[in-house]
């Protein structure tokens, strides 16, 4: 079998979030199992020096869309098993930031236009090419308009993954044409609420639909979760599947993680209080390991619940905890982090901005890891948490629902401290639950350990999707 996954990024060469740890990780996994994997990818200025000089040139050519000639030129690498394309022109992808340039509509269109071009150049026709969110949706909607006449492509197979179905790539209907070179006959498969909507056009026309956890599957099917995409899911539902994410458990890993104090293992997790010593310190907060470390990498932003942190901060402040959270985001919330961290020093701490080493620090050193995510496709911060023994406290929503079954003291099962309601004095009670939990230490080692104690590795999600894969090749 061999799959083709288009995206927009991908790890190690370049990531803003989620979507660039799996297409760092699924194919590997994918490829483990015995599947000729491959990655293609935009060749972003912003892609450090170390892995662009690994590079091979391949070759160039040109991408016709509409009146457009457009120059390609191709670039591969190999991690591993993986083998990487990238896609190259400078007036496209030498920006100061992957996304909300003001022509993103051309540059993905271009971007899916090269990737069922460069086929014939790297000869390797897949089996399936497996497209995520809006940037690559027009690729199975210009497979149908272009290439399924010339038999190479006609029997190619298109899975869509949604990783936020929030983000459709929404434009002006006006653009269908001297933009994406396509007639009137797709405009019905690209329409919705009077826009050209390409996630809705992908919808349409893939094979298979995945997203990122079963729950979030079922989610979307409704209008609170949709975001006005209900309407075309449901009739598609039959073709519509959740797969849990998986973590890279070789980069994700306490036993050999080189930004942390003191590595660990479940065996040997009494050394992690090294690691909230270390922390404490790093941050200028109080030494004390009877004071619980609560921990937070996270976008600052509503959807991420930071709007309840705001309401009861003056609640949380009071409690006998110490709060550090890592991110960035919208600049309201930014500076309410600043003022809480300047008005109540003792206990609360800010880092506004991104540092890799001071995430795996905050995992490794934090108790408890809050996610009051108002939705939650998946989440991988969650599992990250679990993987470092760090014990998570959720909204129960979405993959965060599937990931972090509630603790039960009576069975003595479950992972984490969870809350129902999307309401600020529910979350404030599952923290305090959470502290009388850490309180009792025969019942924290419990928890904390089955919280460690599982997999969350991409081997299982790799075989379900290598089952979606056969499945649809067998039709």
């Amino acid at each position: 079998m061999k799959v083709l996954y288009a995206t927009s990024e991908a790890a190690p060469f370049l990531k803003t979030g989620g979507l660039g740890d799996v297409l760092g990780a699924l194919p590997k996994a994918v490829a483990n199992e015995g599947v000729d994997a491959r990655v293609i990818m935009p060749l972003y200025s912003d892609i450090p020096h170390s892995l662009r000089s690994q590079m091979e040139f391949i070759d160039n050519f040109y991408v016709t869309i509409s009146w457009r000639k457009t120059y390609c030129g191709v670039f591969k690498s190999t991690v591993g098993q993986v083998t990487y394309y990238f896609i190259d022109n400078e007036q496209y992808f030498s920006r100061n930031q992957i996304y909300g340039e003001y022509d993103d509509s051309e540059r993905f269109a271009f971007f899916s236009k090269a990737v069922l071009d460069v086929l014939n150049l790297i000869d390797f026709f897949p089996d399936v090419i497996h497209i995520n969110d809006w940037q690559t949706s027009l690729l199975p909607v210009y497979l149908e308009a272009f290439y399924r006449a010339d038999e190479r492509y006609r029997n190619i197979k298109t899975v869509l993954s949604i990783h936020n179905i929030e983000f459709q790539g929404k434009y002006n209907p006006i653009i269908l044409g001297s933009i994406f070179g396509l007639d009137v006959n797709f405009r019905s498969m690209l329409m919705y609420d009077g826009n050209i909507n390409l996630l809705k056009g992908a919808i349409e026309a893939c094979d298979m639909i995945t997203t990122v956890s079963n729950t979030y599957a079922e989610e979307i099917l409704h209008e609170t979760h949709s975001h006005g995409l209900h309407n075309i899911l449901i009739p598609r539902q039959y073709k519509l599947r959740g797969v849990v994410n998986g973590i890279d458990t070789e980069v994700f890993n306490p036993e050999t993680d080189s930004a942390i104090a003191k590595n660990y293992s479940y065996d040997t997790i009494r050394f992690k209080s090294t690691n909230k010593k270390a922390l404490q310190k790093e941050m200028g907060l109080e030494i004390n390991n009877d004071i619980p470390i609560i921990g937070m990498v996270t976008r600052l932003t509503t959807q991420k619940g930071i709007d309840l942190m705001c309401e009861v901060a003056h609640e949380i402040e009071k409690m006998d905890v110490q709060l550090i959270a890592l991110g960035t985001g919208d600049k309201h919330f930014e500076n309410f982090f600043y003022n809480w961290e300047q008005r109540s020093h003792h206990n609360i701490r800010g880092y506004i901005g991104f540092s890799g080493a001071m995430a795996q620090k905050i995992y490794a050193g934090a108790d408890l890891f809050l996610m009051p995510s108002k939705s939650e496709p998946c989440g991988l911060s969650q599992l990250i948490a679990m993987r470092y023994g760090t014990v998570p406290i959720v909204h129960s929503v979405g993959g965060l629902h599937d990931t972090v079954p509630a603790y039960n003291p009576q069975t003595k099962v479950g992972k984490g401290i969870t809350f129902q309601s999307y309401n600020a004095y529910d979350m404030l009670d599952a923290i305090r639950r959470a502290v009388e939990l850490y309180k009792n230490k025969p019942e924290w080692r419990i928890v904390r350990k089955n919280a460690m104690n599982s997999d969350y590795s991409w081997v299982e999600p790799a075989r379900k999707y290598i089952e979606i894969y056969s499945e649809i090749l067998s039709r």
